[in-house]
């Protein structure tokens, strides 16, 4: 009967062990599957009100929030790359150069427009006093336009300068218009050579 009482009161010790240390063993590895990155871990719910209930309960919440957290961020920065690549492809085929700098005036952003229009790289980073002085000393000066003469390749180019603000830095866009002002200078000189002519033959006439 002692034999019997004592087999007894092992195998109700173990029962009643086995009941408090599997729901911790539980918590355990699946805390341990949460530190590997598996926001999907769960233990199974207890309909007990003890503690261990309350923490079961709390880490299942704890693990649910986790993962619609990271299922938001995935999603805007899915968001964010494709706002990018459509930004980028538009710039791609915009004539006009466009220079996106931080506040620190490194280029963020260059399209293929402006690197040909400066003869330079695309390499983000560099910084524009670097890529273009006198775009740099425009923006000392506090304009928000400005024609800028620039050398590129020992020619010199006459730019159309826009500076407009964000919440990054600046971004400046700009026009080539040498062709433009060439154009209006032998224009002006057709003009002055016309009335020339016609001031100089007005006296001819009578005088012949």
């Amino acid at each position: 009967i002692t034999l019997l009482i004592g087999g007894l009161a092992v195998w109700v010790a173990l029962t009643v062990a086995d009941r408090l240390v599997k729901p911790v063993g539980e918590l355990v590895d699946a805390a341990q599957r949460v530190t590997a990155g598996d926001l999907t871990a769960r233990v199974k719910a207890t309909r007990s009100r003890d503690e261990l209930g309350v923490l079961t309960n709390a880490f299942n919440r704890m693990t649910g929030r986790l993962e619609a957290q990271r299922s938001e961020l995935v999603q805007a920065s899915d968001l964010i790359d494709r706002r990018r690549a459509f930004i980028e492809a538009v710039l791609s085929g915009v004539t006009a150069g466009v220079i996106a700098i931080d506040e620190g005036r490194r280029v963020r952003i260059i399209n293929r427009s402006a690197t040909m229009l400066l003869d330079a790289g695309s390499e983000t980073g560099m910084t524009l006093a670097d890529l273009a002085p006198e775009l740099d000393a425009m923006l000392d000066r506090v304009e928000s336009e400005a024609i800028i003469q620039v050398s590129v390749a020992d020619e010199p180019r006459t730019l159309a300068v826009k500076v407009t603000r964000d919440e990054f830095g600046h971004v400046l866009t700009f026009d080539d218009i040498t062709a433009q002002l060439t154009d209006q200078r032998r224009a002006a000189w057709a003009d002055v050579a016309r009335r020339i002519a016609h001031e100089i033959k007005n006296p001819l006439t009578p005088i012949q």
